[in-house]
């Protein structure tokens, strides 16, 4: 079994280039999905001066199993992805980029996978986006975790019901980020199909807009 099946996989880059860049987007493509497909979100959400990179999972995937299976389940899967985001951030912090000029964001596993990320590195970040997603853990786990977001702006949105993610994870993720000291906005979209709605992703872009002009 390969350890750190995500170390080597390609980076997918958009925007400004990072040297020059005044903040940095993450984007995490969801289950099934690639760098490129991920991408299709920049047109709607570049900033002036934001430099974009995507990186691609091995096989698709970030890891193996539900997002709410046991962690030891998603194992070394889960471990290495986390490890490229945190790869991706000291890439924008040695760039010079503080990190509140670096936003994660994700869609669907992407989105759990964002979020598990920012809750077990917290920290002042530009901006935490997760459409369609929530902490990484079993229903009846504590999924509780301790640390300063200081106020970094956070989004969930999601349909409801959701085939993949339940709405009541995408609250407790929510409150528990709340507690973090997060500035936490959650929009529930009846009847949404697993996608990603315009005014999900107007949310997003104004976030990205007042982070980047924030001194």
């Amino acid at each position: 079994m390969i350890s750190d099946p995500h170390r080597n996989q390609p980076l997918r880059w958009q925007g400004e280039p990072l040297a020059k860049a005044s903040g940095l987007l993450i984007l995490l493509h969801g289950r099934g999905a690639s760098a490129y497909d991920i991408l299709s979100l920049w047109p709607q959400l570049a900033q002036p001066g934001l430099a974009c990179v995507a990186p691609e999972a091995e096989s698709h995937a970030w890891y193996p199993y539900s997002f709410l299976a046991p962690l030891e389940h998603n194992q070394p899967w889960l471990a290495s992805a986390l490890a490229k985001i945190e790869a991706l951030v000291r890439l924008g912090t040695d760039a010079g980029l503080s990190a509140d000029k670096i936003a994660i964001c994700g869609f669907s596993q992407g989105a759990c996978l964002a979020t598990e990320f920012v809750a077990t590195h917290p920290a002042r970040y530009a901006a935490l986006i997760a459409f369609t997603g929530g902490l990484i853990g079993p229903l009846d786990a504590d999924i509780s975790h301790t640390g300063n977001l200081q106020q970094t702006p956070v989004f969930f949105g999601s349909g409801d019901p959701d085939p993949h993610v339940p709405w009541v994870r995408v609250q407790q993720s929510a409150d528990v980020l709340t507690t973090m000291n997060g500035a936490v906005t959650i929009r529930r979209y009846p009847g949404m199909p697993h996608t990603i709605n315009q005014e999900e992703l107007e949310i997003a872009r104004k976030m990205l807009q007042t982070a980047l002009i924030r001194t």
